[in-house]
């Protein structure tokens, strides 16, 4: 049985998670933007992650052996890994990565809500209010107006309807790993989802030409960097998630905190000090749960 991790840790640890995954997403838009189409950058990430994962484990001995009970659930997970990363990836290519993101960071809370209705988790009702508190300050982070918001609607909505998609996908993966797949080695539960993923979009996209590499220098480093990031994020997220109480996993709202500071380091985006606000109340809210008591 895997050994627990404190909650300070983990949240440390999530944290990490959360920012390579909004480093992987700001370079996905910049391969995106010179020109790699969506199937190209799942594809190339998800099989550079099995690559490396499967070279670790060669190395560091680890069985590639399944279980024979737990081939489906390895399948779906690897299914649904392939739908998450297809669908996120198109909300980013369709509208700005930090809204995508904030649809997405409902996959915490919808795994937490699956886990405590299918009882494997005892309900946890005071570390809602730094969950509520977490997406209030990302609300405020990205400057999301109501008003603004409705005039918009019609632009976003197919975008923010892939996020939501996406978020959904995740927070089943999160259960899957958390449970039915629990038995395994971290190791080797990323390693056959990735793999499953990889040759899924491989297959689709090259069957439907949905394939296209970057034309330009910048892209290609885009596509390189998503892919190790990613590929860090993976292993470490599912490292931690058997180890953990479902509602620590509330830190990965940080995600799009980071991706708006990224986005004003490296694309010089504008930070307003509401957004500043916004942020602080966030990462206040994270620190708020990870030091409440189990």
């Amino acid at each position: 049985m895997d050994a627990k991790l404190s909650p300070r840790l983990a949240v440390a640890i999530l944290l990490g998670v959360a920012s390579c995954f909004a480093s992987n997403h700001l370079c996905a838009r910049i391969a995106f933007d010179h020109g790699a189409s969506v199937a190209t950058a799942v594809s190339v990430r998800a099989t550079f992650t099995t690559l490396v994962l499967f070279t670790m484990m060669r190395l560091q001995g680890v069985s590639l052996a399944i279980p024979r009970e737990l081939h489906g659930r390895t399948l779906l997970a690897g299914l649904l890994i392939a739908s998450q990363s297809y669908c996120l990836y198109s909300a980013v290519a369709l509208i700005p990565p930090a809204l995508a993101l904030l649809v997405f960071q409902t996959s915490p809370m919808l795994y937490v809500l699956l886990t405590w209705a299918l009882g494997r988790e005892a309900p946890r009702w005071r570390a809602l209010w730094p969950m509520a508190l977490a997406l209030a300050g990302l609300a405020l982070a990205l400057n999301l107006r109501p008003a603004h918001f409705a005039a918009d609607w019609a632009a976003v909505r197919v975008g923010v309807g892939w996020a939501f998609a996406s978020g959904a996908s995740m927070a089943i993966v999160y259960y899957l790993n958390a449970n039915a797949l629990k038995g395994l080695d971290g190791r080797l539960r990323t390693f056959a989802m990735t793999a499953v993923t990889a040759v899924l979009v491989i297959l689709a996209g090259t069957a439907s030409d949905a394939q296209a590499l970057p034309q330009a220098a910048s892209g290609w480093a885009g596509l390189a960097l998503l892919s190790v990031f990613y590929c860090v994020a993976m292993a470490l997220l599912f490292f931690v998630l058997p180890r953990i109480p479902t509602t620590t996993t509330a830190a990965l709202n940080f995600e799009p905190i980071a991706l708006l500071v990224l986005g004003w380091l490296v694309l010089a985006i504008t930070v307003t000090p509401l957004q500043i606000a916004g942020a602080l109340l966030t990462v206040s809210a994270i620190v708020w749960l990870g030091l409440q008591k189990r």
